[in-house]
């Protein structure tokens, strides 16, 4: 969640400032106290941890390239809900742990982030965390899927808390704009924020279990229900012929044309009302979301700006930030899947 800072004001101000030395000390203690996510954190206690990620992650990805966009919506699912804290990994026998909650409808790639925890536990014991390494692993499934490469920050903690009611805060196909910019304003992420991470959805793929509602059972304007009358007849004879009345399993690409390729296809699908899920086509019902698909979405924009693979990667970084735990709070899981 994003966090909200408050400043008071004090008698004792001005003495400290008589103190430069004490003020200095505070000022250092409160840094120390607090952590820092900083590029390079595992350099010098476990200098092999972000290969290690990596090589498990490319080996994942060669054998089932479909886990990659899977790791790279982990990480949504995992800031999302209380802070980029690896509480998405906990599993709890009584099936009251975040990951249980029907949000997390479809996520996988569970088994890959503990496959990697076990190869950097294996290097450097207790020193790398969950956390971390679902970032590191989102990082590089952009990366093996023909996004940009960059920098992540490292040095978060893991989460000691796994509730099933806390995921109910996170996006889903059925919101609205006014929905997702709440809920992105929420985590510090604004409208820009907003369609850079939507525009993930250039990999990867979903089930017809996340369209039935927008093909068979859309509230109409005029009452009752049926398809979602803003989608062109053309594409809605296409998505039901792919998704039958009923049909849950079904997978069908998110990014139609272009699914195999990490580009803005995805931006231009949405601005000519080829989305293939509600939550895709919201983005175009707002003026400052249009404003930024269409920014994107222009043939000049790869030549002129804005940079879409950049920000996009920027973005990335800013959604690793939300909620982290750093410095002696949370722990260090030894098992990504329960707590110490």
């Amino acid at each position: 969640m994003a966090r909200s800072w408050c400043s008071s004001r004090s008698s004792n101000v001005p003495a400290l400032a008589h103190a430069p030395s004490l003020w200095l000390m505070l000022l250092l203690l409160v840094g120390l106290s607090d952590g820092q996510l900083q590029v390079g954190f595992y350099s010098k206690s476990c200098p092999d941890a972000e290969s290690t990620v990596a090589a498990v992650i490319r080996q994942a990805g060669a054998a089932d390239p479909t886990i990659l966009p899977a790791l790279l919506r982990l990480q949504f699912h995992d800031c999302f809900v209380r802070g980029c804290d690896g509480s998405v990994l906990i599993k709890g026998g009584n099936k009251n742990a975040e990951v249980d909650n029907n949000k997390h409808q479809g996520l996988r790639g569970l088994e890959v982030i503990e496959g990697a925890k076990t190869q950097v536990e294996a290097v450097c014991p207790g020193v790398v965390s969950c956390a971390d390494i679902v970032v590191l692993a989102a990082r590089d499934a952009v990366t093996f899927t023909g996004g940009p490469s960059f920098d992540v920050p490292t040095g978060r903690r893991d989460s000691k808390v796994s509730n099933l009611r806390d995921a109910d805060a996170l996006p889903d196909v059925h919101d609205g704009i006014d929905a997702l910019r709440s809920k992105f304003r929420a985590n510090g992420l604004d409208e820009k924020d907003l369609v850079l991470l939507t525009a993930a959805h250039t990999v990867g793929t979903t089930a017809c279990f996340f369209l039935q509602d927008r093909l068979y059972n859309f509230p109409l304007p005029g009452g009752g229900r049926g398809s979602d009358p803003t989608i062109p007849p053309g594409f809605l004879s296409e998505l039901k012929s792919r998704c039958a009345p009923g049909d849950f399993n079904t997978r069908l690409a998110l990014d139609r044309g272009s699914e195999g390729v990490f580009d803005t296809s995805i931006l231009r699908n949405i601005r000519n009302g080829f989305a293939v899920i509600g939550s895709d086509a919201a983005l175009y019902n707002d003026t400052a979301t249009v404003d930024v698909v269409d920014s994107y979405s222009g043939l000049l924009s790869n030549f002129f700006g804005p940079y879409f693979r950049q920000d996009f990667a920027d973005a990335m970084v800013r959604m690793g930030r939300i909620g982290v735990i750093t410095g002696s709070n949370g722990e260090v899981r030894k098992v990504c899947s329960k707590f110490n």
